[in-house]
């Protein structure tokens, strides 16, 4: 089988959607999102805006098996970017064929054209196959991640 990975523009709603199912069977949270999707013109939008990089890994059927969701953050002690991985799952039936570092490659392409230093990203540490993948791409930092209420 191969794929194609695709950044999704205001146009690719129907994908992001696809990529919200895909996210909450991977994650094993439909909850998180399928319970409240929001509005075509609120995802038509989500896509439009700058900092926003979605990309998507999609079979020959154009079924999305594959995707990412990445913030890019303007700094302000340099004119630079760092970029975010905020989200990043396959589905299980096509893990283990490179999909995920075919995306974090895409990714790095777009953050050296948005001049951006680096990529970063989190994972848990129960979720080994996430840390394994992202130790092999990058540099491991032990930081604390803390959630402020608002």
């Amino acid at each position: 089988m191969s794929y194609s990975y695709h950044l999704l523009t205001t146009n690719d709603v129907p994908a992001l959607k696809s990529l919200l199912v895909m996210f909450g069977e991977a994650f094993e949270d439909p909850v998180a999102y399928q319970s409240a999707v929001p509005s075509d013109g609120y995802l038509s939008s989500f896509l439009a805006k700058e900092h926003v990089i979605v990309l998507v890994t999609r079979t020959d059927s154009g079924e999305v098996v594959g995707g990412l969701v990445a913030y890019e953050l303007e700094k302000f002690e340099q004119d630079r970017r760092e970029i975010y991985i905020y989200d990043l799952a396959v589905a299980e039936a096509h893990r283990r064929q490179h999909i995920a570092t075919n995306l974090i490659k895409k990714l790095q392409e777009i953050a050296k054209e948005r001049k951006a230093y680096v990529i970063f990203v989190q994972a848990d540490p129960p979720d080994a196959p996430a840390v394994k993948l992202y130790e092999s791409l990058g540099t491991r930092e032990d930081v604390y991640h803390f959630d402020i209420t608002v």
